[in-house]
């Protein structure tokens, strides 16, 4: 008699949303000086059993008209627990406001 087992991986999802503006102790990608960046710690509410991808994605964007617009956003530092969410701008840009969502799984 054979027995066949099949294990198959779970896939883990979790999601927030995140926003940085003015009122953020250091925010600084409203002034005009070159290269800025923020750093955002994000934290899962459980975490995973092992390293997540990240998904990120922006749902407002308040900056200036006057000037070009450049950012980047990126997940750093990513582990079992939680990521920095790097939000950079660079040259002249201006931005007051920025939020989005952000999405963690494994496959």
């Amino acid at each position: 008699m054979f027995a066949i087992i099949s294990l198959q991986a779970q896939t883990q999802i979790q999601s927030g949303s995140w926003s940085v503006n003015q009122t953020v102790q250091g925010y600084s990608l409203d002034n005009n000086n070159g290269e800025r960046s923020l750093a955002l710690d994000i934290h899962f509410e459980k975490p995973f059993t092992a390293k997540p991808k990240i998904i990120l994605s922006i749902t407002q964007l308040d900056a200036s008209s006057e000037v070009n617009l450049r950012y980047k956003l990126e997940a750093i530092s990513v582990s079992r627990d939680g990521f920095t969410l790097k939000v950079n701008t660079w040259s002249d840009s201006k931005i007051f406001s920025l939020s989005g969502n952000w999405l963690a799984y494994t496959e």
